[in-house]
């Protein structure tokens, strides 16, 4: 509620609240402050603010620490949902999200905190709205979210042994999410795979 105050007032606050399923005790700040002052004040207010979480399963840490819930924020009108799945594209989406003028949600996945990967020192924005292709293929489309991209480009790779080519997508950003992209990949191979540790219903998965 401090960040979303401060937001209003010309500030860019980064809020860090260390698991996503911790949200429950913030909702009323976030759904009905962060997310919608600006349309309720037809524009007077900007909240440009970016609010960090971890998310994600993996190491037993029970499910008030496991929940993915990528499609609630991507539910509510008004924020911006980024799921970096590497290091090059954290700090490019995360440029993109403190330079925003609207609220932007990152989730960063726990499974991924001890990746390594190439990042550039100079400045480096990635657009919101525009998904990658990580790995080219032509036999079957496999759409994945965050840490569940790495482990599809390993699934193809072992497909690949199998003479089948998997094309791996990353949408990057769910909210906007890149819907061209996903459609011709699926368009040219024919076949999709959906990969998220969301739950199916109601998810980014469905």
């Amino acid at each position: 509620g401090a960040a979303v105050g401060a937001a209003q007032d010309g500030m860019r606050p980064v809020v860090e609240l260390m698991f996503v399923d911790f949200f429950g005790v913030c909702f009323d700040a976030i759904y009905n402050l962060m997310a919608k002052n600006t349309y309720f004040s037809n524009g007077s207010f900007r909240v440009p603010m970016v609010l960090m979480t971890s998310t994600g399963g993996g190491y037993s840490d029970g499910g008030q620490h496991s929940q993915c819930l990528y499609g609630t924020f991507a539910h509510l009108p008004g924020m911006k949902v980024v799921a970096p799945s590497n290091a090059y594209d954290a700090k490019g989406l995360m440029t993109t999200a403190l330079r925003d003028d609207n609220p932007v949600v990152v989730f960063e996945d726990k499974m991924m905190y001890n990746d390594v990967g190439p990042v550039p020192e100079e400045d480096l924005a990635i657009p919101f709205g525009v998904a990658e292709i990580k790995r080219s293929g032509t036999d079957v489309s496999l759409i994945a979210t965050s840490s569940m991209v790495g482990v599809c480009l390993e699934a193809a790779e072992r497909l690949e042994a199998l003479g089948v080519s998997a094309e791996v997508v990353d949408p990057r950003t769910l909210f906007p999410l890149d819907k061209e992209t996903l459609i011709e990949s699926v368009r040219k191979t024919g076949y999709a795979v959906v990969v998220d540790e969301g739950v199916l219903r109601y998810g980014v998965t469905g």
